[in-house]
């Protein structure tokens, strides 16, 4: 038999890996691993496990109406394949690419066992449309700023036909088996009070995007991020349905994306070192009180603070609010940016390694075409351009112009000023 392993594609249709496994000449088992070493990381009550179970028990309903099911086990993934191994016959061990550092070592780890075993791995590209070395320039470097990435990016679009791979009508492929289903609390998780919001890619919202989303009091983004992030939706139907708009905005998000993937491909030091090398010299302050109060949303500076209590309260931050609270924890604050990107690694639902590091390097200026180090948002400006009337920071700061709402931790002026100092004296 085969197996077919779940990771970041928690879906039945239109799955790359799925597609060529069910359609090849042996059964298949159909697998995924709650792998320990991240859960190990995480509060019991994650939001995003629960949606992933939830895809999960989505997908096994589909499979229960033929007789089918999926096989969930907890554990770390080249012992659970030692497992597999011994208890069955396995030819081949389908499944799709994965792009961040880790899960290249994990990839690289259970690739040396099956080969070890006589096991070919077989892989396919399913989250993205273009890869790796895909877009690269005439020279066949990485590009490492956007715009000439996105035209090329296009160029190589419209010359290719992006094929979907179904899958249902072959699910009688997947094999009987006796493994369990596992529930969240066998993995000792409980369900959260935070849950993914349905994603809206309707023709008024991508054709209106420009206009609205960078207005956070405005239901003018597609939430799709976290569908993206584990594979609930096709990328090959997103970008085809964006394409097919007049307005290339919301296409021109989705090439970011890619933008940022291909990056950490090329660069994988960028996790934990600045892509511009002179900015690691800079003489961060990262003082934890202050810290502290940022994460909270206690700065003061309302724009700030409504950001990171929507952040706190449900997992998602508006995108324009996202560059304005990671500009002030660098920029006002002289905090690392390292620190900010874990913390968004601990609550966003739609967390994405290559997009958060991209743009957490952005807003500290370290970054691939990244913003020069002395543009520094001015947190109350900003309010004046995107939430003029207040309704977005007054719904997550319901005490705001009372004495309860704390004053500003830092002096703006005085904060750009030392800022501008600081960052000059390291990288020129």
């Amino acid at each position: 038999m085969s197996i077919f392993w779940f990771r970041r594609d928690l879906r039945l249709t239109d799955n790359t890996a799925l597609f060529h496994a069910l359609n090849s000449e042996l059964p298949v088992l159909p697998i995924f691993i709650f792998d320990t070493s991240i859960l190990s990381q995480l509060p019991t009550n994650d939001a995003r496990v629960g949606f992933i179970h939830n895809l999960l028990v989505q997908m096994q309903q589909q499979l229960s109406k033929s007789g089918k099911s999926l096989a969930v086990f907890h554990g770390d993934p080249v012992s659970i394949f030692q497992k597999l191994i011994h208890e069955n016959k396995i030819a081949t061990v389908y499944t799709n690419h994965d792009y961040e550092p880790s899960a290249r070592k994990r990839d690289t780890a259970v690739y040396n066992l099956l080969k070890e075993n006589g096991i070919v791995f077989k892989t396919a590209k399913d989250q993205v449309i273009f890869e790796k070395s895909e877009v690269v320039k005439d020279d066949g470097t990485p590009y490492v700023v956007y715009t000439p990435y996105s035209k090329k990016w296009k160029e190589h679009f419209y010359k290719t036909t992006v094929h979907h791979y179904p899958s249902e009508t072959v699910l009688e492929n997947i094999v009987a088996h006796d493994y369990p289903f596992l529930s969240l609390s066998d993995i000792g998780f409980e369900s959260s009070k935070i849950t993914v919001p349905t994603f809206d890619v309707s023709e008024k919202l991508v054709e209106n995007y420009e206009d609205t989303r960078n207005f956070p009091a405005i239901p003018g983004t597609s939430l799709l991020g976290p569908h993206l992030r584990f594979g609930s939706v096709s990328i090959r139907q997103m970008v085809l349905l964006a394409a097919g708009f007049q307005n290339q905005t919301f296409l021109n998000e989705l090439i970011w994306r890619e933008f940022f993937m291909q990056i950490l491909w090329h660069f994988p030091h960028t996790v934990h070192r600045s892509f511009k090398e002179k900015y690691d010299a800079i003489q961060w302050e990262n003082n934890e009180d202050l810290f502290r109060k940022w994460c909270k949303g206690q700065t003061g500076y309302p724009f700030v603070d409504a950001g990171m209590r929507e952040l706190n309260t449900t997992g998602h931050m508006h995108n324009r609010v996202r560059m304005i609270v990671a500009s002030f924890l660098c920029k006002h604050l002289l905090i690392d940016w390292r620190w900010g990107e874990t913390y968004f690694a601990q609550k966003l639902l739609d967390y994405e390694q290559s997009s958060n590091v991209g743009n957490w390097q952005w807003a500290a200026g370290s970054g691939v075409d990244a913003a020069p180090y002395f543009r520094i948002f001015n947190p109350t400006e900003q309010i004046k351009k995107f939430d003029k009337d207040l309704s977005y920071i007054k719904k997550w700061i319901p005490e705001l112009g009372t004495e309860a709402y704390p004053l500003p931790i830092v002096d703006h002026k005085t904060a750009r000023e030392k800022c501008l100092t600081t960052y000059k004296k390291a990288v020129e």
